[in-house]
């Protein structure tokens, strides 16, 4: 299911686009923690989709394919 770690990754893109303009302006040391927090967070979530795109971990339990799988009683 590789199209939703796609949707992931545009999503991420989407909120850094519109979150951009906002960080230079920061003024205060909480503001400043804030958005370091939240540009660590999003590499995090950039990362962790690119691995599963490259197939370096595997996806999720939701995402996983169960072709072929019958459990019997």
């Amino acid at each position: 299911m590789r199209h939703y770690a796609i949707l992931r990754l545009l999503l991420a893109g989407f909120f850094l686009y519109t979150a951009w303009p906002m960080i230079p302006g920061a003024a205060t040391q909480a503001e400043l923690i804030f958005w370091g927090v939240w540009l660590v967070f999003l590499l995090l979530v950039v990362g962790a989709n690119f691995a599963t795109l490259l197939r370096m971990t595997p996806p999720p339990v939701m995402e996983q394919d169960r072709t072929g799988v019958r459990k019997r009683a």
